[in-house]
């Protein structure tokens, strides 16, 4: 009769030990740390924007300023970005990633700072300054992080690196109106001050847990570097900037709701405010943070995939945003609920075209362009909410009209332009 052997559990946890002493273990440890670090960056960029939004109404009171220029607070910003966004990936391609990404950190933090006491000393002048620096600051954080994904990572490793990229954007926008509400409860410009703490810890990940690929060629001279830009769009132009226009309006979308739905909640009949807003507006957002990570943990630059769920999530803005014009303000959870379907769509578009576009390009010119992919993002941010706050004084269905139609124009485009191979580069 043959006897059972039992399971030592000492032999279990000496394979387990042997598993994690070893170079694949030390190699797994390490990606993760990396995974941490990059996810800091688009971290920060976005508390440096979102965390501000439910304090635009307190800041209008306070300062004694119009809805437009409180606006101004985070379209300023995003502007500047937009305009430095490319000086900052051709500096990137010329250097190094983080010889732009480090300094970077640093004035975006310290333009926090003199912001704050801007806000503190109530000198709105002091305070657009301020903002405006530090969207310069902002210009080479995440877009160059998105092209050192692509140094750093290859295949379906990258595709997931980039949806973690998205889905921590993503994620600091779900936090952000919560924490800025927040640090509001301490007094209503605590935010400008506790964020350039964010941006110490993400420059610290950044210095100790992120090494750098070597470049294996010397960097190319202006001219053949403007060249080999021009031959790119002249070879990929027509789904590229199907691509950006996409990439753009869905941020433009995104950050003119929130400003709406911020604006509409404080109003009649609800008077939501604090942290009861900041949930609020984090339950669309949740929806685009979990698909945007899940879409880029499963694409694996499947490119038959990745048009698919590109199309599908421009479907569902499109439907969404077009049913919000008759339940924009009549049935508050069925406005949340159609936001929270145009967001899900957001997530299942953006990981895809971070791919897409990442692995477009070899390493030289990658920096670039991201990084005019990104200023397109960010023109897209700094337009939502001054636009949406023009539109919402004709009327709340303009609004929806508008966006639905942009959707639609959108969804048209990456139809017949963007039709990336079976595999993606």
């Amino acid at each position: 009769m043959a006897t059972a052997r039992t399971a030592d559990p000492r032999r279990g946890a000496a394979r387990s030990q042997s598993h994690a002493a070893s170079p694949a273990g030390r190699a797994a440890r390490g990606k993760v740390w990396e995974y941490v670090a990059l996810a800091t960056v688009p971290l920060v960029l976005v508390l440096g924007n979102s965390m501000l939004v439910p304090i635009l109404p307190t800041m209008k009171r306070q300062l004694g300023i119009t809805q437009f220029q409180s606006s101004l607070v985070i379209t300023l910003f995003s502007i500047a970005a937009a305009i430095i966004i490319p000086i900052a990936g051709y500096l990137s391609d010329r250097f190094s990633r983080k010889a732009v990404i480090l300094p970077a950190l640093i004035v975006y933090g310290g333009a926090g700072v003199l912001a704050g006491f801007g806000a503190l000393w109530h000198s709105y002048g002091l305070l657009i300054a301020a903002r405006a620096l530090q969207g310069i600051g902002a210009a080479g954080t995440a877009p160059i992080a998105m092209a050192l994904v692509g140094d750093l990572y290859k295949d379906g490793t990258e595709s997931q690196a980039l949806g973690l990229i998205e889905a921590s954007n993503g994620g600091g926008k779900v936090i952000s109106p919560i924490l800025g509400s927040l640090l509001a409860l301490i007094v209503w410009y605590a935010a400008f001050f506790a964020f350039p703490v964010f941006c110490f810890l993400s420059l610290l990940a950044m210095i100790f847990l992120i090494r750098e690929p070597k470049r294996q060629a010397p960097p190319q001279p202006l001219g053949p570097y403007i060249r080999s830009i021009g031959a790119i769009f002249r070879k990929h132009g027509r789904w590229l900037i199907a691509s950006f226009f996409a990439g753009s309006l869905a941020l433009f979308i995104l950050f003119g709701v929130l400003f709406f739905l911020s604006d509409i909640l404080e109003g009649n009949p609800y008077h939501i405010d604090g942290v009861p807003k900041g949930f609020v507006l984090a339950i669309p957002l949740a929806g685009m943070v979990i698909t945007a990570f899940i879409t880029g943990s499963v694409i694996r630059k499947n490119g038959v995939l990745i048009r698919r769920l590109m199309n599908i999530g421009l479907a569902l803005m499109t439907v969404a945003l077009g049913l919000a014009i008759w339940f924009n303000n009549s049935n508050l959870y069925v406005f949340i609920g159609l936001l929270t379907v145009s967001s899900i769509g957001t997530g299942l578009l953006l990981p895809c075209l971070n791919t897409m576009i990442t692995g477009a390009v070899q390493k030289a010119e990658r920096g670039m362009i991201t990084s005019l992919y990104s200023s397109l993002r960010f023109f897209g941010v700094a337009f939502g909410p001054p636009l949406f706050g023009w539109m919402m004084g004709v009327s709340y269905r303009t609004v929806f009209v508008t966006v639905s139609i942009l959707s639609l124009i959108a969804l048209g485009l990456v139809f017949f332009l963007v039709k990336p191979g079976k595999q993606v580069q």
